[in-house]
């Protein structure tokens, strides 16, 4: 979700899921520790509960950079042990250290000693050709032990050489009956399962066998999801996407007013009417117009009112 879910995206996710857990893009902890925290770290109020991400695999470090995200007011402190790509790859971070468990349990260690919030840790069943649950289990069991009670389980193995990280999140099966199992064997850890959900049904049936389900790019290219996955899961009333949008206009005015540019906030809006009719127009306008000069909220409702006309035509035929 790199260069995604950012503070604007994630303010318009809150909107739609009151009761969702909100996790940032991948930083690393180099950047944590010696980067622009105001913008790597840049969180509103309202967004939480909200996780920080981080990359890295020096201890020493991670702890800093957790104790940094801590006192910057996030929830929980998320370790990433299971990103493919190759700049990852380069700096021993991400889905590689799927083979060093040892390392990640010293990681978390430290991370755990430096911060008063949860430490948690997303990764893969394992990397190229591991297919065997002993190691998988042997991993999460030495990382828990390091203070570590949830682990966000991406159910596919990682392939570090071959497959771009778009393949990565495509070809390698899906085997969700590992993270079923963690969940039975292992009951006192949190198992949250992730990878391939697509839809409000299959993230639901997860619930069965594990605590939760972390939804990425579906979630991102259809945001209209979490609002209905948000309604079935804890209840409450279904809101229209314009409705919806139009409670994200003080914070858009807002932003605005302190010097941001509309197209930074309306990129992670483009699929709010995805599959829709209207929702090629609704991007449309948006992709068009956020990048001039002086756009401001009422491109938006332009927006909508293109998009809301298709609504209307269908009224009058029917």
């Amino acid at each position: 979700m790199m260069d995604w879910t950012d503070t604007h995206c994630r303010v318009f996710h809150r909107l739609l899921a009151p009761h969702a857990r909100l996790y940032t893009e991948m930083v690393h902890a180099n950047a944590v520790i010696l980067g622009d925290r105001s913008r790597l770290l840049a969180m509103d109020p309202g967004e939480h509960p909200v996780a920080l991400q981080l990359g890295g695999s020096e201890p020493e470090l991670l702890g800093q950079a957790a104790r940094i995200g801590a006192e910057h007011g996030f929830d929980e402190i998320n370790l990433n042990c299971g990103c493919p790509s190759d700049r990852v790859q380069a700096g021993r971070f991400g889905a590689c250290l799927m083979r060093e468990p040892a390392l990640v349990a010293e990681s978390v260690a430290a991370m755990v000693a430096r911060c008063d919030v949860p430490v948690t840790v997303k990764c893969r069943l394992g990397v190229d050709d591991d297919h065997e649950w002993e190691r998988f289990v042997a991993f999460i069991d030495t990382v828990a032990q390091a203070g570590c009670r949830m682990f966000v389980v991406h159910a596919r193995n990682a392939w570090l050489q071959g497959l771009s990280p778009k393949e990565n999140r495509e070809v390698p099966p899906l085997r969700y009956d590992w993270a079923y199992r963690l969940k039975l064997e292992r009951p006192q850890l949190q198992v949250i399962v992730n990878g391939g959900i697509a839809t409000q049904e299959e993230a639901t049936a997860h619930l069965a066998h594990t605590d939760g389900a972390m939804l990425g790019r579906a979630a991102y290219h259809d945001p209209y999801l979490l609002h209905r996955l948000d309604v079935a899961w804890f209840g409450g009333e279904l809101r229209s996407r314009g409705e919806l949008l139009r409670a994200l206009r003080p914070y858009v005015e807002s932003q605005l007013e302190s010097g941001v540019y509309l197209k930074h906030i309306t990129r992670h809006l483009l699929g709010l009417f995805a599959g829709e009719r209207g929702g090629r127009a609704f991007r449309q306008v948006l992709s068009e117009g956020a990048h001039k000069p002086g756009a401001d909220w009422s491109l938006v409702e332009q927006a909508l009112a293109v998009t809301e006309s298709f609504a209307g035509e269908r009224a009058d035929a029917a």
